[in-house]
This record gives C-alpha cells, structure tokens and sequence, in this order.
C-alpha cells in the first residue's frame, strides 16, 4: 500500500506540472497569435471605413470570418466603446455585452490576457481603432478557448509518460530499499510483531522489584524501569539525558560511565545504600553482531540489609568483648585461686582491690564524659576490645555528650561504632597503636550539631581514594559473609540522612582522622 500510495503521488504531481506546463505554454503562444490577429483586422481599411455603416455586422462579417479561418481562434469581435458587440464570429452574440475582463484596450494600448466568454475561459488579443485625433472607435477582440485537461494530457504525449514511467520506476525502487531497510533493523519482524515486543519489553521492565537502567555509548539513558527512578531520585523524562547531567550521585555515575563489567559493588547515596551490578550489552542483528552498544546495570536497595550487616557487626563486637573479659576473667581467677592456695590473703585482697579500680577507672573515665547510656557502654566495650586486641583506646578530655532520644543515640551508635572497628583494624598493626575517640555535642552554640572524631594511627588514607571509601564497599578484608566494607557506606548514609557530613583528612599523628558532624534540632 505504502508502494501504490507513493507511486500514485509521484504520478499525480507530474500529470499537475505537465498541465501547467501546457496551460503556460499554451497562454504564451496562442496569446501572442490573438494580438497579431487582432491588430490585422484593426489595421484593415475596410475595418475602419465601414465602422459607422447601417449593417455594420453584416458588412463586416466576411473580414472578421476570415481572420478566424486564418488564425484557428474561436471567436473574432467587433466591439464598441461602451462594451456592445456591434460584429462577431457568433450571429447570436451581436448587439450583446462584451467581457473584456482586466484589458486596458480603451486606454489606447493593445491587451491580451484571460477573458470569460459563454462561461469558458479563454485567451483573448484586444487592440484599439483609433481615429485621426487618438480617440477609440472601436475594439478588435479576437480569443481563443483553453484546451480541456484531457487535451493538455494528450498533448504532452511521450514526454508525459516517459516522465511517469521514472516517477513509477523511482516509487517502486524507493519502496523496495525502504521495506529492506525496515527489515534489517527490525530483524525481520512485521509491525505487529514489534509492537507486541515492545509491550512484553515495557510490562517485563516496570514489574522487577530491582532497578535497571541502560546507558548508550554516547553517555546517555537510553532505558530506566520504575524501580530504578525511585531509587535514584530521577524525573520520569530523563530517558535521553547524559548521565552527567542526570542529577544522580556522583558514585553512581562513576559506576555507570566506567569500562568493563562491575558486580556487587556497594554504592551510598543521600538516602540509601545500592548494591550495583554492570554489565556491557552488545549487538544481536546480523550486520553488526557483536559490537558494543552500551550498558546494561542493575541494581537493589541493600539499606535494611545494611543496617542489619551493622548490627551484625556490632553483636559481633560485643561478643569478642565478652570472649576477651571471660578470658582475663578466668586468669584473674585463676590467679586468686592460687594465691588463696598458697595462703597469700594479703596478696588477694591487693590483686582484687586493683582490679576493681582499674575497670572503675575505665567506667569512670567514660561516663564523666558521655551521659547517653547506650555509647558510653559501647565505648566501654570497645576500650576493653582494644585492649585485647593491643590498642590503646582513648577518650578525647573535651568530649562532653547529654542523654540522646534513642533515635538519634542509635544512629550515633552505629556511627561511633563503625569508626572505632575500622580505626582498630588499620591501628593493630601500625604506629603507635593507638585510637583518639572525640564526642562533643555542641547544642548551646548558634549552629547546633553534633561532632564525632576518631584518629587512628594507622597508614592514613590517600587523598584520591577519601571520597571512594565512603561511597563504595571498599575494603581488603573478607572475613565475613558477603566481605565488609559496608561500615564507612552507612557512617556517611547516617550523617546524610540527618543532613550532615562525613569527611577524612590527616591526623597529626600520622594517621586518619574521621570526622562526622550532625545538626542538632
């Protein structure tokens, strides 16, 4: 259909410029003819002498017949100045009214032009009769029918169907590259076929929980599903936006721009923790089979799994706690036992009076300066597991910290305590094996916020991987199902989540300093 309709188009717009073609051609030609012609019979003595004859029409007759033989028009006139035919061609016309259309003849020039006679239009040659002193006696009006359409086709003869015959060629030829082309692109699959695809392409994408967005090699979203604009906070029209400009995190762009394949890589944004897995998407069609047209990556909201992988972590800890102080529990009993065997009572009662001040020391030294409850005793816990572990676990003096609302005291748990394991996993074996803990809530400034710093005395953190550590699960250890490397992920969810920041730059002591500020109010 697409082939006839063109075809037919083609066709119908050369018969239009071959008709005006004719219909120009023919005005020229037969419009110079009637001027000629009326000029002759103008220019006749016996034309101007019997003008003012009784039986003008009569008289006349045989002249204005003859010019009609002679040129082929169709009708020669005579007519007067104030527009009555006094002689014509056609008997029934005379002493009728003359159409002499647009003609400026009675002007004294001579005209041709498109006249209206009997209702058919026609080409027409106007001259004047002038007498002696310029004035108009008379007008010559020869004119001539248009040919009908069906004419004007039949006399452009070869020449029309030579030009209809390219136009059906080039139809035919056009038509058939475009449905070939149509087929190339479209692997062979009939418009209903494609459109059935698309559907199934549209419901499969917009009902998987995980997100999945594709990018072009050009940089651009050539595909998002639904899940995928929630979790990152993307308009519904930013399908052909450069991923650059898309607004997302900039640990996501990275993700989406970088060469090869990713899996399972752990990405922060301001409001949840993403699990992203990329894979490069090449050609299926026969003709480019194999090349690279993007990528393709998916990814799901490990946020709860997060949180819970922390508190893991944190049970985890308090236990390692309990191993250790069970374990020097059971020396130190073991030690007053053989003390009390051996009849050393003094010895006894000095040994547990140390060690009773030694764990009020540490009590005490936290509790004077931390008044939540819940991180003073995760800060209790974890001086003892620092201990264990050979690391000196220090409260900055200057820390100071009020009873939280048990909201905010878990996030400042879950900030305290990711901070303080990572300190003590590059602290063990670096420097001074030591960790400088800072809690300072500074609610009574202008600018409320809460202010949490750990120093450690490990390698440090190099300046282009600051920013790495916080957004992805980055870590060299796998000690744990799944690996790690989701602590420094959540410490700087948490801070974002209540507006804050989470930031590294270098101790004096050599190390790291972590630092993390959170509004108050």
């Amino acid at each position: 259909m697409l082939q006839l309709l063109v075809v037919a188009v083609v066709l119908g717009a050369v018969a239009a410029i071959s008709i005006h073609q004719s219909t120009t051609e023919f005005r020229d030609i037969a419009g110079g003819r009637m001027l000629s012609v009326a000029e002759s019979l103008a220019s006749t003595p016996i034309v101007r002498e019997q003008l003012a004859a009784p039986l003008v029409e009569q008289v006349l007759a045989p002249d204005v017949d003859r010019a009609v033989a002679l040129s082929g028009a169709t009708v020669a006139e005579i007519v007067s100045p104030n527009g009555r035919v006094m002689v014509s061609t056609d008997p029934t016309r005379v002493r009728g009214d003359a159409d002499l259309g647009d003609s400026d003849v009675l002007g004294g020039r001579g005209w041709s032009g498109d006249v209206d006679i009997d209702g058919r239009r026609s080409i027409a040659g106007h001259v004047p009769i002038l007498d002696t002193d310029g004035r108009v006696l008379a007008v010559v009006t020869v004119s001539e029918n248009y040919p009908s359409t069906w004419m004007l086709l039949s006399d452009a003869g070869a020449r029309l169907l030579i030009y209809l015959g390219i136009g059906a060629g080039v139809g035919a030829v056009g038509s058939w590259l475009l449905s070939r082309r149509i087929r190339r692109h479209t692997l062979g699959m009939e418009t209903a076929e494609i459109a059935g695809l698309a559907d199934h392409r549209e419901a499969l994408l917009h009902s998987i929980a995980e997100g999945v967005i594709a990018v072009g090699n050009d940089g651009r979203i050539t595909m998002i599903n639904d899940s995928a604009r929630a979790l990152l906070d993307l308009e519904p029209d930013v399908v052909g936006t450069p991923v650059a400009e898309s607004g997302m995190d900039a640990g996501v762009r990275e993700i989406l721009l970088s060469p090869g394949d990713v899996e399972d890589v752990i990405v922060t944004t301001s409001t949840r923790v993403l699990a992203l897995n990329r894979r490069s998407a090449t050609s299926r069609r026969a003709e480019s089979r194999g090349q690279h047209i993007g990528s393709v990556t998916t990814m799901r909201d490990s946020t709860e799994l997060a949180s819970m992988q922390s508190q893991l972590t944190s049970h985890k800890s308090v236990t390692d706690t309990l191993r250790a102080q069970t374990h020097e529990f059971a020396n130190q009993l073991h030690t007053i036992s053989g003390l009390a065997q051996l009849g050393a009572y003094d010895d006894v009662t000095t040994f547990v009076g140390t060690l009773t001040r030694r764990r009020a020391e540490i009590s005490e030294s936290i509790t004077a300066h931390i008044g939540d409850p819940a991180v003073a005793a995760l800060l209790i816990a974890k001086t003892s597991l620092a201990a264990e572990t050979g690391v000196r676990l220090t409260l900055d003096p200057s820390s100071r910290l009020r009873t939280l609302d048990p909201a905010l005291s878990t996030d400042v748990i879950t900030v305290v305590g990711n901070l303080v394991d990572n300190a003590l996993d590059v602290s063990r074996d670096h420097g001074s094996r030591s960790i400088t803990v800072l809690v300072r809530d500074d609610s009574t400034s202008d600018v409320p916020d809460l202010c949490i710093e750990v120093v450690d005395s490990g390698p440090g953190v190099p300046p282009e991987k600051r920013e790495l550590i916080f957004s992805r699960g980055v870590t060299s250890k796998a000690d744990t199902p799944g690996g790690r490397g989701i602590g420094l992920a959540l410490v700087r969810l948490v801070s974002a989540q209540h507006g804050g920041t989470a930031v590294i730059d270098d101790a004096e002591s050599g190390g790291a300093r972590f630092r993390v500020r959170i509004p108050l109010g």
